[in-house]
């Protein structure tokens, strides 16, 4: 179980998610969002506190946790460069970070990307595949990285565009999913959400990497015995 929490990408499919969860669980301590404008629909979540960020700059320090989840992360094209992309998917997720194990965290979930690898010849795969290892040399005692596959989700009812591939893997899914390995098969926000909190919440290695196949099962597994 996660006790007092910070949280990082709040607004997004996986960081809603985590923050629904989280706050449902009546054992659970503080929950603190990293948000950089007023967001009453979480900040009305059971036991949540909002830290205010501006998104740039330097980060917030944070009241003591015991627990950090990152769920930043954008797109090249939503971003508008690469600059831009890699502020918010290596500067901000390895700040955020930073600022959690100063305040005390031992523990650590990073929502990463399948065919994270930072000597990828691909951009995006390369930017976080530098941020989990980052994230990595900072020492925390434990350390989950969730590589989901395509994310399932309704992006716009949190005010986000559907991005490329979503809408076609939403109707698809359903269709030739078992055709796909389940590592490789689009995974709804809500599955790598629990699976990252369940495996967080159980003793393993230092670092473990988790992807779409195991965060379902964790997921799963933490609902039946709940």
């Amino acid at each position: 179980m996660l006790k007092d929490v910070a949280i990082a990408g709040a607004t997004g499919l996986v960081g809603r998610a985590l923050a629904d969860q989280l706050a449902a669980d009546p054992r659970g301590g503080a929950l603190h969002l990293l948000l950089r404008r007023p967001q009453p629909a979480l900040q009305a979540l059971p036991r949540a506190m909002a830290i205010t960020w501006q998104g740039s700059g330097t980060m917030p320090a944070l009241p003591a946790v015991d627990t950090g989840l990152c769920a930043l992360g954008t797109t090249i094209r939503t971003a508008g460069s690469e600059e831009a992309f890699r502020a918010v998917d290596f500067d901000a997720v390895v700040a955020f970070a930073q600022a959690c194990h100063h305040s005390g965290a031992t523990r650590f979930g990073l929502v990463s990307a399948l065919g994270a690898d930072a000597r990828s010849g691909i951009f995006y795969n390369r930017v976080k595949g530098e941020a989990e290892e980052a994230v990595a040399a900072l020492g925390f005692e434990r350390l989950v990285i969730a590589r989901p596959s395509l994310l399932l989700g309704d992006r716009q009812a949190l005010g986000q565009p559907r991005r490329p591939g979503e809408a076609a893997a939403q109707a698809l899914a359903p269709m030739i999913g078992w055709m796909i390995p389940r590592r490789l098969r689009p995974i709804p926000a809500e599955s790598v959400a629990a699976g990252l909190i369940a495996a967080l919440s159980q003793p393993g290695p230092r670092i473990q990497q988790v992807e779409s196949d195991e965060l379902t099962r964790l997921g799963s597994q933490a609902a039946r015995q709940a």
